[in-house]
């Protein structure tokens, strides 16, 4: 079935993608010679008119070719794509990523219809702590924190994910009764025993397991879901949360009962004492439906932040902060697919399909992005040379663009392969 949902997805995301192109194309009398979805051999071809509409075998890429598009000579054809006006050829190369856009926010009203938003307000402010001692006070809804804007609480999660806490001062703005304020808060260096996970209190409380903590020595795995602390229920991340609020972890030994492929075990973990700086403070990540109007706004926040998403991964990847082994190709997405199908299946349908319209979101928020950064062969790669033309007033010659693309093409055919391999080797390994 996990299949089954990944060439769904890829396939959506790519039709969605070609359809942009296509469809601006036709708008401005472009004749566009074949739209295929997928790649190698075809399957099924149908003519229509001046268009071969095609199914190739391969379910990963697709295309919307256009008489004139890579060709010399075509000018004077006046269906040619060079015979259109700059800016009518930088709206159809535009339109393949601005269509994933739009299919994100589509599917951001979905989302966020049946299940509702994480609004950015304070949750708890520990006492003594520097949150506190800033003025910070549970029900404070935080508007921007470390110089990034807030406007959902996984955004705060994103930026302590970015730029870790450290003894240099975070500058939070927040809102109290409709009054903005700013408090300037320097974290402090705390002991406390960890188990050693991250976990949503919006969902169950299945959790991702860190690297050398007391849940990886005791054998959890990523996407175990804890249903018992101590011999006391737990039913999802939100009850997790306030049991380990009301029950602070200590030097003892606990007993931790979780699920994995439907059975249950229970196991002895020993916390661990780690330092780490804190403020002291929590904040909400639980979801909370909102009116029709406010889901449509909504969306957009929510669009905004899988952008914002897919910069700081980019910037965290070219800073070290992230590795190769954190960068993942198809092979590594449908894996990807497969876990979340794994992990939402004993939820229901209504879930997993709720669940993989979130993913979804955010992977066509992320085709989107990439499409548009300046590599060439890259829709991002055409649009350079077109607004070369449209500012010099004249094309670069087609021979060197082409060159130039056909390099970026080589390369990244080759990034490709060395991603596939590297997912592979993460799956066996």
């Amino acid at each position: 079935m996990s299949i089954i949902f990944a060439i769904i997805i890829f396939s959506l995301l790519i039709l969605i993608h070609e359809f942009g192109h296509f469809l601006i194309a036709k708008k401005n009398g472009v004749c566009v010679t074949e739209f295929s979805l997928g790649m190698g051999p075809r399957i099924l071809k149908k003519q229509v008119g001046e268009t071969l509409y095609s199914w190739k075998l391969f379910p990963f890429g697709g295309s919307c070719m256009m008489l004139g598009e890579d060709e010399e000579g075509t000018e004077d054809d006046p269906r040619s794509f060079q015979s259109k006006s700059v800016w009518a050829r930088i709206a159809v190369v535009a339109a393949g990523p601005v269509f994933n856009f739009l299919l994100a926010i589509v599917l951001s009203v979905v989302v966020i219809g049946c299940v509702g938003i994480d609004k950015p307000t304070v949750l708890s402010v520990t006492e003594g702590m520097p949150a506190y001692e800033a003025g910070l006070r549970e029900g404070d809804v935080v508007t921007s924190y470390d110089g990034s804007g807030v406007s959902i609480g996984r955004e705060i999660y994103l930026q302590e994910v970015v730029n870790p806490m450290s003894d240099e001062t975070i500058i939070i703005t927040y809102k109290r009764d409709g009054v903005k304020y700013t408090a300037e808060v320097t974290p402090e260096l705390v002991q406390k025993y960890m188990l050693g996970m991250t976990y949503s209190t919006a969902d169950d409380a299945s959790v991702t397991v860190s690297e050398g903590g007391a849940l990886e020595a005791a054998g959890l795995q990523d996407g175990d879901v804890i249903t018992a602390i101590n011999g006391t229920a737990i039913a999802d991340g939100l009850a997790m949360s306030e049991y380990l609020a009301e029950n602070p972890i200590g030097a003892e030994t606990m007993s931790v009962t979780y699920l994995r492929d439907g059975e249950e075990t229970t196991v002895e973990v020993t916390p661990v004492l780690t330092e780490s700086y804190s403020i002291g403070w929590s904040y909400n990540l639980y979801r909370e439906k909102v009116g029709p109007l406010a889901t449509i706004g909504y969306s957009f926040l929510e669009f905004k932040y899988d952008v914002k998403s897919v910069f700081k991964s980019l910037g965290m990847l070219f800073t070290g902060k992230l590795t190769a082994n954190d960068v993942s190709g198809p092979v590594g997405i449908v894996d990807m697919i497969g876990d979340t199908y794994e992990e939402t299946k004993s939820d229901g349908w209504y879930y997993v399909l709720l669940t993989m319209a979130n993913l979804t979101v955010l992977l066509s928020a992320n085709l989107g992005v990439m499409n548009l950064l300046p590599i060439p062969a890259l829709d991002g790669g055409r649009l350079v040379f077109l607004i070369i033309e449209a500012v010099v007033g004249k094309p670069v010659p087609r021979d060197k663009e082409a060159i130039v693309h056909m390099i970026g093409m080589i390369l990244l055919l080759i990034l490709m392969v060395l991603i596939m391999f590297n997912d592979i080797w993460k799956l066996f390994s």
